[in-house]
C-alpha cells in the first residue's frame, strides 16, 4: 500500500518520535489502538515509532488532536502553559476532529458517492473549514484511505466479538455472512464507500494497492474459517483458499444487486438465503452415520 502523502518531518534525534510516545503513554492505550483513534496504518505506526519511517505532517497534527497537545510542543517547542482558568477550552468533537471527519465522510460518500463529495461538504458537516480538513487530510486519496480504514476497523471489531462467541467454525461463517448482508443503515453505509473504492481502485494505483491489501485481509478471514470447518469436521475436505474465492466473489455480487436494484427485487433476505445455500451445499459435511 502506497504511503500517506505530504511533506516529512524531519527528527534526526527521534525527539518527535519520543513526545509521540509519550502521548501514547499518556493516553494509557496500546500501539494499535492508538492507530485506530488518529485512522493510521499500525504497520506505519510501528515503523515510524521504530525510526525506519518519519512521520507526516497531517498525521503530527492528527497525534496532537487525540493527545491533546501542542502541534508545535511534538515538533520540539517547549510546551504551553495551560489557558488561563477564565477562558472556556474549544469544544472537541467526541473523539477528536480527525474521527469527526472521516465520520462525516463515510456519510457523504454513501449518500453522494466520492467524486460528489466536495472538502467543503465534510468542512460544513463538521463545523469547521476547508483549511481545517486538510489540515487533518491533505488530499481525496488519504480521505478516501481512512474512510475504508474506519469502515474496516468497525467491521473488525464486530467480526472478532461473533467470531469469539460462535460455536464452531460452521456458526463463524454464518457470523460472516451476516454481517457482509446489508441490511442495517451502518451495513449498506460501509458497502456503498466500499463500491466507491472499487471504482477508484479501477482508475488509482494508490487506491489499488489499498483494495488489494484489505481485500486480502477479508479473503484471508474467510478463508481460515473454512480450514478450521475442515480440520473440525464440520466442513467437507475443500480448498479453503479456492472456496474463500468463491463465497467472497458471490457476497460481492449478491451485495452489489441489493444496493443496485429496487426493493422488490433482489433483497437482504434473498442474498442471506443464497449464501446459506451455497454453505450447505458446497461446504456443510454430510452428518455421520
Amino acid at each position: 500500500m502506497e504511503d500517506a502523502p505530504g511533506p516529512r518531518i524531519t527528527d534526526e534525534g527521534g525527539d518527535v518520535t519520543d513526545r509521540v510516545r509519550d502521548v501514547i503513554a499518556r493516553l494509557g492505550c496500546s500501539h494499535r489502538e492508538f492507530a485506530r483513534r488518529i485512522v493510521m496504518d499500525p504497520s506505519k505506526l510501528s515503523r515510524s515509532l521504530g525510526g525506519t519511517r518519519r512521520f507526516t505532517l497531517a498525521e503530527i497534527v492528527r497525534v496532537a488532536d487525540i493527545g491533546g497537545v501542542d502541534t508545535g510542543w511534538l515538533l520540539g517547542a517547549p510546551e504551553r502553559p495551560a489557558a488561563p482558568p477564565d477562558r472556556a477550552p474549544a469544544a472537541v468533537p467526541e473523539g477528536g476532529r480527525p474521527l469527526q471527519i472521516v465520520r462525516e465522510t463515510v456519510r457523504l460518500i454513501a449518500e453522494h458517492g466520492f467524486h460528489a463529495v466536495r472538502v467543503a461538504d465534510i468542512a460544513a458537516a463538521c463545523g469547521t473549514s476547508p483549511a481545517a480538513v486538510h489540515y487533518h487530510f491533505p488530499g481525496r486519496d488519504e480521505l478516501l484511505e481512512a474512510a475504508v480504514r474506519w469502515c474496516m476497523d468497525e467491521d473488525t471489531e464486530r467480526r472478532a466479538a461473533g467470531l469469539a462467541a460462535a460455536p464452531d467454525a460452521r456458526g463463524e461463517l454464518l457470523h460472516l455472512i451476516a454481517l457482509q448482508t446489508p441490511r442495517t443503515e451502518q451495513q449498506r453505509r460501509q458497502w456503498l464507500v466500499w463500491l466507491d473504492l472499487w471504482a477508484q481502485a479501477a482508475r488509482s494505483t494508490a487506491v489499488g494497492r489499498l483494495h488489494e491489501h484489505y481485500y486480502r485481509q477479508w479473503r484471508t478471514t474467510v478463508a481460515d474459517v473454512v480450514r478450521r470447518g475442515v480440520g473440525q469436521g464440520v466442513f467437507r475436505a475443500v480448498d479453503p483458499e479456492f472456496a474463500a474465492l468463491r463465497l467472497t466473489a458471490l457476497i460481492d455480487g449478491l451485495a452489489t444487486q441489493v444496493l443496485a436494484t429496487a426493493p422488490d427485487s433482489t433483497g437482504p433476505d434473498t442474498m442471506h438465503a443464497a449464501l446459506l445455500a451455497f454453505v450447505d451445499s458446497e461446504l456443510t459435511a454430510a452428518p455421520a452415520g
